[in-house]
């Protein structure tokens, strides 16, 4: 480990990390006599009943001397997933063996839990209740239940604080707790997460289901080949073979309004804030994790409702990437990586909110957030474009310093802080949902690249098309972009790309992204063009609409994007850039431009969509400027 991760670790750097103005030593405060985790005693498949007598199958770690356990009660650790509690063990040693009981719990219908799986179910709220007040009930607990767990981990923790349990007395949210799964890592815009939630239910499928038949179907078929195979029918798809995971992946895929079934527990936190347990949380984030949007937005709603120590914590990471000083094939330096997050990361904020110990996480500022930029460009030894950043602290989120600066769309293909002084501009573009624009990283989470790569498509990634040039040379891909930065730029915040936008077709899609142009250079030749951030809208869902409406041809309607927040220094010499086009496969599902029932189509056409940038009609983007540092 290098010195400044090390010290990143410890709570003790002023600028980089946490914020706190002195050393203290953690190592003392937060681990007293650690255990030997070999001598952690482990019960495996305790049965806890959840309320409707289903049983669920929970390994409970306690530690213990010479293979004796404890006879002090301990706060107890919980950990709910869906991917076989074996795969927990050695954190749950750890975590015993610094003086917690953990448990680890196969939800509903997953591997030795009894009943039915269905993925984002309701009853995840409830047999969460069910087991945290059996579990504090126990003789070897002191009633005291914190959570932890990454992506689903996290959803198990966020479901069950939303029945506010008496017993649960803190939760690490890492990379999860969706807002709203209409409107972001299912959904988004009216688009369907399609490369992701189908990837993740053929992992699934063959991990659950232990025939020789299921283990040969999944083997055969590559789910990339599926992708554009889009809609699936009912029945006539590999995931007919397990009727519980196709009944979720096809309504997910064609209710596409934003009813009922998106407002259940299992799906929402936004329905349910009000009702949410008031305790400390810390939510932890990467600007490359398909749930940022949700992360953000479940510390700033609870935040404003809560009077409990409340947290954000964003990174430079991808999905479950919080060890890691890259995503996709961008390096962010050393100090971008917390180390030890998966073990005493955790041990300090338990330690601080369920032992009462000063570990310095009560000192810290409530955000912290890593700025991307400011590298040299240069190769690694890894072969990553070396981005760099570094940390900041911040009373709140969005950062107070930050200032809206619209940059306006022009003719030309520029993007400036002044208008168009046109009075009629405008670019169309002809979009064919047979030749999609190839997803190149983002915030995908489905092995399908996660994280920022150079915008030139690949053979590698699903959905390239040869020659495989850089997407900007595209003619469905309408590029805007500054001059060259005459003095660095501080983006941090949330983004909002306005449009006035037209089409030849009843629906269409516009998405939109924006891009850190680095110039060439000898490790680049041909310059890099970094992702930073994008977003899509389905022009039947324009301006927040939860039901769909489909357009008039021709006619001119306002739409806004929003991206998900980022925080990138754009250096002089580089230039910022939107990209604007109608596609992003196999991220999202394509639109077929014809009006038909999303999900259900059996036809696809080719639509002129316009993109107006005069006096009157300002396409812009909003970027949050920081000031100086």
């Amino acid at each position: 480990m290098n010195s400044i991760t090390y010290h990143l670790l410890r709570f003790t750097i002023v600028l980089y990390t946490f914020g706190l103005g002195h050393e203290t030593n953690l190592v003392a405060q937060t681990s007293g006599s650690v255990l030997k985790e070999e001598e952690v005693v482990v019960s495996r498949n305790v049965m806890i009943p959840a309320r409707d007598g289903v049983l669920l199958a929970t390994d409970i770690y306690q530690p213990a001397i010479n293979g004796k356990p404890l006879s002090e009660r301990l706060p107890l650790l919980f950990h709910r997933t869906p991917y076989g509690k074996s795969g927990q063990e050695e954190q749950a040693r750890y975590f015993a063996a610094r003086r917690y009981v953990v448990a680890v719990q196969d939800i509903r219908g997953r591997f030795d839990s009894e009943g039915e799986f269905s993925k984002y179910h309701r009853f995840d709220a409830v047999d969460g209740y069910d087991a945290i007040e059996w579990l504090a009930n126990q003789s070897y607990t002191n009633g005291q239940v914190g959570m932890w767990g990454t992506s689903y981990g996290a959803h198990t923790q966020a479901d069950a604080a939303k029945m506010n349990p008496p017993s649960l007395r803190t939760v690490v949210l890492n990379q999860g707790g969706m807002t709203n799964g209409w409107d972001h890592a299912i959904r988004q815009g009216g688009a369907f997460e399609l490369g992701r939630e189908l990837t993740w239910a053929f992992q699934q499928i063959p991990a659950e289901i232990d025939d020789p038949v299921v283990q040969a179907l999944f083997a055969q078929e590559n789910v990339s080949d599926w992708y554009s195979a889009l809609p699936l029918r009912p029945g006539l798809n590999p995931l007919s073979i397990a009727p519980n995971f196709e009944a979720y992946f096809l309504n997910e895929l064609t209710r596409s309004d934003y009813d009922e079934f998106w407002k259940g527990i299992g799906l929402n936190w936004v329905e349910y804030f009000e009702q949410t347990a008031d305790i400390p949380m810390l939510h932890v984030g990467g600007w490359y994790d398909i749930f940022l949007r949700g992360t953000i937005a479940n510390y700033e709603n609870l935040a404003r409702l809560k009077s409990s120590s409340i947290r954000l914590l964003v990174g430079p990471w991808d999905h479950g990437g919080n060890n890691r000083t890259f995503a996709g094939d961008v390096d962010f330096g050393p100090e971008s990586a917390v180390a030890d997050f998966y073990t005493d990361f955790h041990v300090r904020w338990f330690d601080h909110f369920l032992k009462g110990q000063a570990t310095g996480v009560e000192s810290e500022k409530p955000v912290q957030i890593f700025v991307m930029g400011g590298g040299t460009g240069e190769k690694t030894a890894a072969g990553r474009l070396a981005h760099g950043g570094y940390w900041r602290g911040a009373d709140a989120w969005p950062l107070s310093d930050a200032t809206p600066t619209r940059y306006y769309l022009h003719g030309d293909g520029s993007l400036q802080t002044s208008a168009s002084a046109a009075t009629t501009s405008s670019t169309t573009y002809t979009f064919d949902p047979n030749r999609p624009v190839q997803t190149l990283g983002g915030t995908v989470s489905g092995r399908l690249n996660d994280g920022a790569y150079h915008q030139r498509e690949r053979p590698d990634f699903p959905g390239g098309i040869s020659p495989y040039l850089p997407q900007s040379a595209r003619e469905d891909v309408v590029v805007f972009q500054t001059d060259l930065l005459e003095q660095d730029i501080e983006v941090v915040g949330p983004i909002k790309v306005r449009l006035f936008v037209s089409s030849t077709a009843v629906d269409t899609d516009f998405t939109a992204k924006l891009i850190d142009v680095y110039p060439p250079s000898t490790d680049y030749p041909t310059g890099y063009d970094m992702n930073i951030s994008d977003a899509i809208v389905r022009a039947s869902y324009r301006d927040g609409r939860t039901e769909r409406d489909l357009i008039e041809p021709g006619q001119v309607y306002e739409i806004v994007i929003e991206p998900f927040a980022t925080a990138n220094l754009f250096k002089a010499g580089h230039r910022i850039r939107l990209d604007i086009s109608s596609s992003n496969f196999p991220r999202f599902d394509v639109n077929p431009n014809t009006g038909e029932p999303l999900g259900r189509n059996r036809r696809w056409i080719k639509a002129d969509n316009t993109i107006y940038h005069s006096t009157e009609r300002t396409s812009h983007v909003v970027l949050p400027i920081m000031h100086p540092r």
